[in-house]
């Protein structure tokens, strides 16, 4: 077996595990998941809850958490553009097969590329970039994070993978984003 048969053969194996699990998770979970994701879900929705939690950062956590919202926030807008104007474009894939997802899941199913997820990318990326500021605040939005990613697979919205990518790209904008303040002071 040569390298790229092998690479083949792992990436057909990895397709079909993260098909498995999209399918266990969709289709599973215990009832008290199915009555928290819709909040969730609707609290993710056009990043409302990122929004509410930098300004409750900004208005009750002083100079401190002024500072956490503005990295928050620049994260996340930058999380999304990587991820829905950037990645989304560069790699199509459809979204798990309609027949997976429960009925009242399909109203609000987004018609774009799955991979890689958006609201997972900006959920990870202000929970990342507000730990930095203020670990404590951080680590309650990380929280939500994760279950902004949880409900993304659960609502048949997403693969695994694709939260998993989203998950990434959000994590990887918080240095340079945290970075950029000190680099402009130089610059200027």
């Amino acid at each position: 077996m040569n390298g790229e048969s092998l690479v083949m053969g792992v990436m057909a194996g990895l397709r079909a595990g993260d098909r498995r699990l999209a399918r266990r998770a969709i289709a599973g979970g215990p009832p008290w998941v199915r009555r928290v994701t819709p909040a969730v879900k609707e609290a993710a929705e056009h990043t409302k809850l990122w929004w509410a939690s930098a300004g409750v950062l900004a208005a009750f956590g002083g100079w401190r958490g002024r500072t956490a919202a503005a990295a928050g926030v620049t994260a996340m807008a930058t999380a999304q553009v990587l991820s829905n104007a950037v990645a989304k474009q560069l790699y199509r894939r459809r979204r798990p097969p309609q027949e997976w997802v429960p009925p009242r899941e399909l109203r609000d199913r987004p018609d774009s590329s799955s991979f890689p997820s958006g609201h997972t990318a900006a959920a990870f990326a202000f929970a990342g970039a507000v730990a930095t500021v203020w670990p404590a605040a951080g680590a309650a939005c990380g929280v939500s994070a994760v279950m902004v990613a949880a409900e993304r697979i659960h609502s048949g919205a997403h693969y695994p993978a694709d939260v998993a990518a989203g998950g990434a790209i959000g994590l990887a904008v918080v240095p340079p984003v945290r970075a950029a303040p000190h680099l402009l002071r130089r610059v200027l």
